[in-house]
């Protein structure tokens, strides 16, 4: 599969969320904020701003967003490494926690107590957010990974911890809860914390991040450490590698366009957003937060 870069000047992007006005949203970790890009053009404007670095994104019922602040990762350090202009990915941490964006930029803290690192998130049918919630940064000081809920009115529960590195989380077609974690993909129960392989480990090195689902099943797994998109079958089995070139570290991926048979990709380095085109099915409609 071809993939045609949308811009090149989102370093450390995550979270990709499409818009019904035909524009991309995505989130950004360090420094934290939120970017609207016009797909036909590149163009990008900053819709937030705020301390700590933004991870992941899901659509508002009012225009705004739902967002995973993970409270700020300092990639100065690995910005030679990456090679991303340190001066372009400056480090201010703030508090770690669930957030709402409102539609004017606003943004409002929606939970905080007892989080650590909140890293992506999903909206269920009834409105509930699951989100993952990993050591604090990047992992580089131990610790283990958590995964909670959030609803209006009721706040947080923690339904699991003990995990290695929890990352992505999405929903099935059939509406089961889908994780990363360690070098694998997990199936987990919302209600009692259970899990269960699907994929107990990953083709290739590295291990997984975000992911999106189409309406047939289908997997597509940013693996950053191989520098590509892996699309798995309703199976767990291996169909196909988007390689994204290598130097690239993809991040998240989302679905989007007027046929939702775009998927569209964010990276840690070199910090582009590129667009494949033609998928075989479209993306799994995806639920906006019911604002309270």
């Amino acid at each position: 599969m071809r993939y045609e870069v949308v811009t090149p000047e989102l370093p450390l992007g995550e979270g990709p969320v499409w818009c019904p006005d035909g524009s991309l949203v995505a989130t950004q970790i360090s420094p934290g904020g939120v970017w609207r890009i016009r797909p036909d053009s590149g163009r990008m404007e900053r819709v937030a701003s705020f301390p700590g670095g933004g991870n992941s994104a899901q659509l508002a019922a009012d225009g705004g967003f739902v967002l995973t602040n993970n409270g700020g990762i300092d990639f100065t350090v690995f910005a030679g490494a990456l090679g991303i202009d340190a001066s372009k990915i400056p480090y201010h941490p703030g508090p770690a926690g669930l957030q709402r964006v409102l539609p004017d930029g606003e943004v409002e803290d929606l939970a905080q107590e007892g989080l650590q690192a909140p890293n992506d998130l999903v909206v269920a049918a009834d409105g509930t957010v699951y989100f993952t919630d990993p050591p604090p940064h990047g992992g580089q000081r131990g610790g283990e990974g958590r995964f909670w809920s959030y609803r209006s009115g009721s706040g947080l529960r923690r339904i699991a911890d003990g995990f290695s590195y929890i990352n992505g989380v999405a929903l099935s077609p059939e509406g089961r809860l889908l994780i990363v974690e360690a070098n694998g993909l997990s199936w987990i129960d919302p209600e009692s914390g259970e899990t269960e392989w699907w994929v107990e480990k990953l083709p290739g090195e590295s291990p997984g991040d975000g992911f999106a689902f189409d309406t047939e099943g289908r997997v597509y797994c940013a693996c950053p450490m191989d520098h590509c998109i892996r699309v798995l079958d309703s199976g767990g089995g291996q169909l196909d590698v988007i390689d994204l070139g290598e130097g690239s570290y993809p991040t998240n991926c989302c679905f989007g366009g007027e046929d939702r048979r775009t998927l569209f990709t964010t990276e840690l380095a070199p910090g582009r957003v590129c667009a494949i085109q033609g998928l075989p099915a479209p993306g799994l409609e995806l639920n906006p937060w019911p604002v309270p």
